[in-house]
């Protein structure tokens, strides 16, 4: 799955494909703006973990979990 992240004062944003599910990664960005972490921390497919503090969180953006279709579709 697909997800963005927009971090506030930066003109860029922080994109990764996750191999979580989209319940679990909404439910961990909702626990961190809910104030109950300091942090949303993210695996990508390779392993990478991503902190981000949530004072600085502008959005997140979390893509579907329905595969790319390649070629010509009939």
């Amino acid at each position: 799955m697909d997800v963005r992240i927009g971090i506030q004062h930066s003109s860029r944003e922080l994109s990764f494909a996750s191999s979580l599910p989209a319940a679990e990664v909404q439910k961990k960005v909702d626990a961190a703006l809910q104030g109950s972490s300091q942090t949303l921390s993210l695996t990508d497919e390779k392993g990478t973990i991503y902190v981000i503090p949530t004072a600085s969180l502008a959005y997140v953006e979390i893509g579907s979990e329905e595969s790319r279709r390649v070629g010509f579709v009939a």
